[in-house]
């Protein structure tokens, strides 16, 4: 098992977002990893922050990463920012993701709910198996426990508030400053209710679907646009938030030095959240434009990280815990395997003749005559292919096959006292 990835730690946002998945591409995108020789399952997470590839697959997971260092751009070699863990090391990377625990924002509840997106999505794209499903599950029940039995939850920091604070400390007063939110997400939500606590004067909120804009508006006491007429209102903006899904930049640099003009070079803060960026670089090279990404909200988070180090620790021994457990149950369910097909082939060969003896009964057999073709065509069905190994293993001198029967079936079973008073 190997997860392979690309996040805030390895990567700056310009290189993340040439490897982040829209949502609808994440589908094709796991049929494809599928294809791919000796990959079994897949499952693709793909944030703001991070994209991750999870997969059960033969070899040393090479396969995996060159597939991943030049999708969906295919434009550059990733592989030096890509990271990889494989077996133990994999688990214990989804569980601490799950938990929050290797977020930008420490302990950050949002990356739970993504994860389980990922799931559902690799489920639906039939990319799951038994392997990744169980793991999965497993970091859904480790993160809840360790939320429930460590602080690391507690008075969560998003990068939405993150960012409304950023605005507070660097920027005009809220209270003076018109804002305007694009898009309609749960980035934007989050970001929209911190702005109302901190009674910000005016909130607008532009998105593609008109509707989705008037649904958060009402909420938070804004006023809804649609996406096409950002260009009308971008002059009223003191402070722009985007987070977006948009694979291409929303705002360039025309669009916002013609506002500026019109704002008569009054400054203005932009907020960009979004993987891929919603607002184009070189909108930084503007006077009277300060631009953030999510990259530079690192240092207005860091008190944060501080505040929850000790949970944090506290969280990575319920998550050392919960991945040997992991590790023990799938060495057993391994183990257990070879018993598993043996009572599968059992349980299919009863099914098969019992289906049979059941036509033949219902079109007037006799029932003795049906119970002995029962017995005897589920007998043979059981040992046929254990009386060819065992002769192959008799003409080749195989003698580890024969110990194995013996323990199996020990001359002192029930079954073989029986046989030897019928011999007599």
């Amino acid at each position: 098992m190997f997860v392979l990835g690309i996040n805030h730690q390895t990567a700056p946002v310009s290189l993340r977002e040439r490897v982040a998945f829209a949502g609808d591409a994440i589908g094709p995108a796991l049929g494809a990893v599928r294809a791919l020789p000796g990959v079994r399952e897949a499952a693709l997470l793909s944030t703001c922050n991070r994209t991750e590839l999870y997969a059960v697959a033969e070899g040393d997971g090479s396969v995996l990463a060159d597939w991943l260092a030049t999708h969906p751009d295919d434009t550059g070699d990733l592989h030096g920012y890509l990271y990889r863990h494989a077996d133990a090391d994999a688990v214990r990377h989804l569980f601490r993701v799950a938990t929050g625990l290797d977020s930008l924002v420490l302990g950050e509840p949002q990356i739970l709910g993504q994860v389980k997106d990922a799931w559902a999505t690799a489920r639906g794209a039939g990319s799951l198996g038994g392997q990744l499903d169980r793991l999965f599950q497993h970091a859904f029940s480790t993160a809840k426990r360790a939320r429930t039995h460590t602080r690391i939850g507690t008075n969560p920091v998003s990068v939405a508030s993150a960012a409304v604070r950023l605005a507070q400390e660097s920027f005009a007063r809220l209270e003076d400053s018109t804002v305007l939110l694009i898009g309609a997400g749960e980035t934007i939500e989050l970001a929209a209710r911190h702005l109302a606590q901190a009674r910000a004067k005016r909130l607008l909120v532009a998105n593609r679907t008109l509707a989705h804009a008037q649904e958060l508006a009402s909420r938070h006491g804004g006023v809804a646009l649609p996406l096409s007429e950002l260009d009308k209102h971008l002059d009223e903006a003191d402070i722009v938030l985007s987070a977006t899904a948009a694979q291409q930049p929303i705002l360039h640099r025309p669009q916002v030095a013609a506002a500026l003009a019109r704002r008569r070079h009054r400054p203005m803060l932009l907020l960009d959240l979004a993987v891929p960026r919603d607002i184009a670089a070189e909108v930084a090279e503007l006077a009277d434009v300060y631009l953030y990404t999510v990259d530079d909200l690192e240092r207005t988070i860091e008190d944060n990280r501080r505040g929850r180090r000790e949970a944090a620790d506290e969280a990575e021994a319920i998550i050392d815990l919960q991945v040997a457990r992991y590790v023990e149950n799938l060495a057993a369910s391994t183990r257990t395997e070879p018993l598993k097909r043996l009572r599968a082939h059992g349980e299919a060969a009863k099914a098969e003749v019992l289906a049979r003896a059941r036509q033949q009964l219902a079109a007037g057999g006799d029932p003795d005559e049906l119970l002995g073709y029962l017995a005897h065509t589920l007998t043979n069905r059981l040992l046929h292919a254990p009386t060819v190994a065992l002769r192959e293993a008799a003409l080749t001198g195989n003698a580890e096959l024969g110990r194995a029967v013996d323990k199996l079936f020990p001359q002192d079973a029930p079954g073989a006292r029986d046989d030897e008073e019928r011999e007599r």
